[in-house]
C-alpha cells in the first residue's frame, strides 16, 4: 500500500477562526477523513463551556488524548485524518504529537476583532463568544521546532486550503 502524500493534521486556533470549515475543505481536497474535535469533548466539558467557564488543563487532557488516538489510528490506517482542535498551548500540541509524531499543525491566525466579529455572527452549541478572550490569553505561538503552517484567516476558506496544499506540495 502506498502511503499518502500528506501527514495527519490538526487545524488549530481559537474559537471562530474557521477550524471546522477549513478542516472539512482540506480533508475533502486530500481525500481524507475530517474529525471535528468539538465532537470528541466529554459532556462535562461542553456543559462547562456552555455555562461560560473556560476549560482548564485537567479538563482538556483526556479530550486531547482522545484526539491523539484518532490521529494515530488514522495514520496507521493509511488515511491520515484532518482534525479541528484548538491546540492552544505548546504542551497540548506536544501531547498530540506524542500520539502521532508526524502531525502537522495548521494554525489559523487572525486579529481579535475579526474573530470576535465572526463569533458574534454565529451560533455554537456550547462555545459562547465571551470565551474568546480566555482563548487568546491561552494561545501560545507556534515555535520554530514545530511542524506547522500558519495561515491568515482574512483569506477565504478556499484560499486557505490552497495555501496549505501548496505548503504540503499537494496538487
Amino acid at each position: 500500500m502506498n502511503s499518502p502524500a500528506y501527514p495527519p493534521m490538526i487545524v488549530m486556533g481559537v474559537s471562530g477562526c474557521g477550524k471546522s470549515t477549513v478542516g472539512r475543505l482540506l480533508a475533502e481536497k486530500l481525500g481524507s477523513v475530517f474529525i471535528d474535535g468539538d465532537d470528541l469533548h466529554p459532556a462535562s466539558n461542553k456543559e462547562k463551556m456552555a455555562a461560560g467557564h473556560p476549560l482548564n488543563d485537567g479538563d482538556r487532557k483526556p479530550w486531547l488524548a482522545t484526539i491523539g488516538e484518532e490521529l494515530s489510528d488514522s495514520a496507521q490506517d493509511g488515511t491520515p485524518a484532518v482534525i479541528a482542535c484548538s491546540a492552544l498551548k505548546r504542551s497540548y500540541r506536544d501531547l498530540l504529537r506524542g500520539h502521532e509524531p508526524s502531525t502537522v499543525f495548521i494554525h489559523l491566525r487572525g486579529t481579535a476583532d475579526l474573530i470576535q466579529h465572526r463569533l458574534d455572527e454565529r451560533s455554537h452549541e456550547y462555545m459562547p463568544p465571551t470565551l474568546l478572550a480566555s482563548q487568546l490569553n491561552t494561545l501560545e505561538a507556534i515555535e520554530p521546532d514545530e511542524a506547522a503552517i500558519e495561515v491568515d484567516v482574512s483569506l477565504s476558506p478556499e484560499e486557505i486550503v490552497a495555501q496549505v496544499a501548496k505548503a504540503l506540495n499537494t496538487p
